[in-house]
């Protein structure tokens, strides 16, 4: 007898124990006394949100991606703190059983890895989707409310989608290149699904963002709050579509959607003015005190990432001082981010340089703890230890009673800027993409200035697209796949500084088979119809 089971995660997770699931059929027939049963679950409308904010959104965390990215890239090296964690990983050491990969102990915190949490979130929601079929809303409030999660969920979806692909597909703009498993629905116990091409999971994708896209509404507008920083409305699912389109290699609609959230989101990016308070000169001990400060800062770009504003943020996962999810903070510090909290990695060298080489840039304030110990030597060859040059990571500063916690930043306004810019470099229109990446630059200046070269070429201008993407997206999950797709077009590389490591380290070569993840080994020798990635 086929029989779909409550606990399922993913399909390979089922598939790994299906001879025990098999075998105790009967048993999982019975139900045990106080087991709660779907059909108890979803039972009314309100049932159905409690289900989304605690079980969908609970589990949306893209912390690994985020982590994986910073320690395999060029954008953190070991820190004072540091026990050896990841070492491997920042050596280029991945394989199929890599624990942010496929899930285990990740630095000082337990990881579902990449390609687990993104489906279970993705179970979650069909497991939603599913129940609701059983819900019939008792008005047209109801109804609206109804409609309002299901589009959330699936908007959830695609964006988990999204994630899968960019990792895990070796050639998104590639239609007929292999994605990854596509579940639609709840599996049964005994399902083994290969890989779906590209462009079966795009359509799948598309789908989504279409319904939910036809349901939810743009901040402010009526039976919708205006701050929603927080919720997956419109301008969450335009988000996703532009990033996902330039993924894709579609810069038409990577561009329109880039467009309209800007246009529509009642967001402007965050300015790097004021820069002084009380007379303080820039960086003095005065300064620090207020710049700094966790509760809330003068400044409004510190600001956005203290979580006391939401500045330019499209979307955000909150993370409570004792709510649900991951401490980002925690994966770069131990205790705090300063010196004394043990840092785990501190900035890679380069990366600060580029922080440090403009002037008036708020990037090297707010994103730079102060206590920082920078050794003006770290090049010579006596200081090879990276420990020697300990540049603290303070772009995740913590909140007033947890110093380790913060929101996670899924979407940003200046990367919609960025993949307006990345388009119109496509379109060949070199002079728009210049001032769109200039006005990113000037709002990060409180000197009042910015400059951006004359783009003279496509590959000019898309080394300088990339550039700029590093500084401002440093640590939010992107310069892996920003290397992966667009390093090649740039004529770059990845950079790291020789002294980032305590042994001599070298740059992933553009092209390299790792800049496609494994498919995780529970899943290969659990289901005999997914292929791995090729080199694995």
């Amino acid at each position: 007898m086929k029989r779909i089971i409550n606990t399922i995660l993913v399909v390979a997770t089922l598939s790994s124990a299906a001879f025990t699931l098999n075998s105790c059929q009967d048993a999982l027939d019975i139900k045990q006394p106080g087991e709660l049963q779907e059909q108890d679950l979803y039972t009314s409308v309100a049932n159905l949100g409690e289900v989304l904010n605690g079980s969908v959104y609970a589990q949306l965390d893209p912390i690994d991606e985020v982590y994986f990215t910073a320690v395999f890239t060029d954008e953190v090296k070991p820190g004072s703190g540091s026990g050896g964690q990841e070492y491997s990983l920042h050596r280029f050491f991945l394989d199929p059983s890599s624990a942010v990969v496929t899930g285990g102990t990740v630095s000082t915190a337990s990881s579902d890895g990449i390609w687990m949490n993104n489906y279970k979130v993705i179970n979650r929601v069909n497991r939603l989707l599913e129940g609701a079929k059983n819900i019939t809303p008792s008005n047209a409030k109801e109804q609206a409310q109804y409609n309002a999660i299901l589009a959330q969920a699936r908007a959830i979806r695609a964006y988990c989608y999204v994630q899968l692909e960019a990792y895990f597909s070796s050639d998104m703009k590639d239609p007929n290149a292999l994605g990854v498993i596509l579940l639609k629905d709840v599996p049964a116990t005994d399902a083994q699904l290969p890989r779906a091409k590209n462009q079966e999971v795009y359509d799948f994708i598309n789908a989504d963002l279409d319904y939910a896209r036809n349901i939810l509404l743009y901040p402010g507008q009526t039976g919708y709050p205006a701050e929603g920083r927080y919720l997956t409305d419109k301008i969450f699912v335009n988000a996703v579509s532009a990033r996902f389109n330039l993924y894709r290699g579609n810069t038409t609609l990577a561009k329109q959607y880039a467009q309209e959230v800007i246009t529509n989101s009642t967001l402007s990016l965050t300015q790097a003015t004021p820069s002084t308070v009380n007379d303080f000169a820039v960086g003095s001990d005065d300064w620090n005190a207020a710049f700094y400060g966790v509760a809330g800062s003068f400044n409004p770009y510190r600001n956005l990432w203290n979580d006391s504003s939401r500045g330019e943020i499209i979307f955000s996962l909150n993370r409570l001082p004792l709510g649900a999810g991951g401490a980002i903070g925690s994966r770069w510090n131990t205790n705090q981010s300063n010196i004394t909290g043990s840092p785990m990695w501190f900035w890679g060298r380069n990366l600060y340089n580029l922080f440090k080489s403009t002037p008036g840039d708020i990037r090297r304030y707010a994103y730079v703890d102060p206590t920082s110990k920078e050794n003006p030597n770290y090049a010579s060859a006596t200081a090879g230890n990276t420990r020697n040059d300990a540049l603290v990571i303070d772009k995740y500063p913590g909140k007033t009673s947890t110093a380790t916690r913060n929101d996670v930043k899924v979407f940003r306004l200046s990367e919609m800027y960025f993949i307006l810019a990345e388009a119109e470099v496509a379109a060949g229109n070199l002079t728009v993409a210049h001032d769109l990446i200039q006005q990113v630059r000037a709002a990060r200046n409180y000197l009042g200035t910015a400059t951006t070269p004359a783009y003279t070429s496509a590959q000019f201008a898309y080394a300088d697209i990339l550039k700029e993407r590093r500084i401002e997206l440093a640590l939010e999950g992107h310069r892996f796949i920003d290397l992966k797709r667009l390093a090649v077009l740039a004529n770059v590389s990845m950079d790291r500084n020789p002294t980032d490591d305590i042994i001599d380290v070298k740059n992933l070569p553009n092209g390299d088979y790792r800049y496609t993840l494994p498919i995780p080994i529970r899943e290969i020798s659990a289901n005999p119809n997914i292929k791995q990635n090729a080199n694995y």
